[in-house]
């Protein structure tokens, strides 16, 4: 081969090589390059996902799994989970996950903890997910915000007051994004009736009543065998010992929410479970973000026949039971409201589909709580559920457990977060944290 040959034979090579790899680019999945997709949103090219990691893989944290990946803006790289098939059991439905979305991208391994301290050392960690019975919100967050990571701590955001608060201060302290799991303000009946309240359309309000549940028990069930691959010292974290039945933590062959919420050691029964979604509706209609009641009567105190709050404006809001369970009723001087999951009714009808003016007052838009939290994390501002706003939503319900538990009125100070002239009842605002766990 002369020369000649030997220039075109390279040419003829350069030709063939940058087709093949002209093709191989071509066929490079569109979310690996970013870019615009057809609906007109961008692909998040995958050095710019952001990667959680998760603490609690139980029911709950699968589904915020499947919720934070089909925002299509993250990667799951760890999970920090106490009872082994549920890690294997989270891991398999992430990798599920990918095979059935493509578009999705591809999976990348998750590292799996047993003590999430070891998880929050990571430093490709951006944000954390606290998906744990509400025993164990308090201390994940902390350390969390310590780490320098932001957070999503689901509802109700704390066990106690005093733990509420250690969570908002240490957030502040280290300058840190941190979303409640109060979803329901990406909703858009939610928002409607918050605005409609603000407002003005039902009048001044006179009265809200809340329909949830029944206040916790003390934990009462039968002692079963622990189950092979949960470490329950690690479960109980910084509660004292309790033997274990497992409708704490149910095996994975129960897909159901488990019942620890029912119980004082680990929840505030359903006075916080759905409470901390209904009393926070109300709070936000009612401008009370950063505040809260400052009376509270149990039933059967000084002619209240149900648990009731007073605002300082004079406000009344009750718990108790209407014919919607787990909604909102406002009623006001000029008109009412009924609002619960997918479902708002007014009076006058019109105001369901009332459009809010642009001069009109307006509270914070989020159509999707998920996104709105990695909006924030991008953007260093504070999401729809603040932690603040988490920590007062659940004040109003432990401060009625208390109240419930106590059988007395109370006076609470809002701004001090405590009662006034009543030391048992500030006692139970806060427990002792044992087994060398702090805040």
């Amino acid at each position: 081969m002369n020369k000649k040959q030997e220039q075109a034979a390279s040419r003829r090579q350069f030709i063939k090589q940058s087709a093949i790899a002209t093709v191989g680019f071509l066929i490079v999945p569109r979310f690996v390059l970013g870019g615009i997709k057809p609906d007109g949103t961008k692909y998040i090219p995958p050095s710019d996902l952001i990667n959680l990691g998760y603490i609690g893989a139980g029911k709950q944290g699968n589904i915020l799994a499947r919720s934070f990946l089909g925002t299509r803006e993250v990667r799951i790289v760890a999970v920090s989970e106490v009872y082994s098939a549920k890690t294997a059991q989270f891991i398999n439905r992430i990798k599920e996950y990918y095979t059935q979305n493509s578009d999705a991208g591809t999976y990348s391994e998750i590292t799996a903890f047993n003590d999430f301290r070891d998880m929050l050392g990571r430093k490709d960690v951006d944000a954390v997910i606290i998906a744990t019975p509400d025993h164990w919100h308090a201390v994940p967050a902390v350390l969390a915000a310590k780490a320098g990571k932001d957070i999503y701590c689901e509802k109700p955001l704390s066990l106690t007051v005093k733990e509420g608060r250690a969570m908002v201060d240490a957030t502040r302290r280290n300058n840190r994004v941190f979303q409640t799991g109060s979803m329901q303000r990406s909703w858009k009946e939610f928002r409607q009736a918050v605005e409609l309240v603000r407002n003005g359309y039902i009048g001044d309000i006179k009265e809200v009543k809340v329909n949830v549940g029944a206040p916790p028990v003390a934990y009462n069930l039968p002692e079963e065998p622990l189950p092979e691959g949960l470490d329950w010292k690690m479960w109980l974290g910084p509660n004292e010992y309790k033997h274990f039945n497992s409708e704490l933590a149910p095996p994975i062959t129960k897909d159901i929410y488990p019942n620890w919420r029912l119980y004082k050691e680990f929840g505030g029964g359903m006075v916080t479970d759905w409470g901390a979604h209904m009393f926070d509706i109300a709070q936000w209609a009612l401008g009370m973000d950063n505040s809260g009641p400052v009376k509270v009567f149990p039933p059967g105190t000084e002619g209240h026949s149900v648990l009731t709050f007073y605002y300082a404006n004079g406000i009344k809001m009750t718990h108790e039971k209407w014919e919607w369970s787990n909604a909102v009723y406002f009623i006001g001087t000029e008109g009412e409201i009924k609002v619960g999951r997918g479902k708002l009714e007014t009076n006058p009808a019109s105001l369901a589909t009332k459009v809010i003016g642009n001069n009109e007052k307006h509270v914070y838009h989020s159509e999707d709580h998920y996104k709105d939290f990695l909006q924030a994390i991008r953007s260093r501002t504070k999401p729809v559920c603040d932690v603040e706003t988490g920590h007062r939503t659940c004040s109003v319900c432990n401060i009625a457990n208390i109240a419930y538990e106590i059988k007395r009125p109370l006076r609470w100070d809002p701004v001090k977060e405590k009662f006034k002239k009543d030391k048992a009842a500030n006692k139970l605002l806060g427990r002792k944290l044992l087994n060398g766990w702090d805040i």
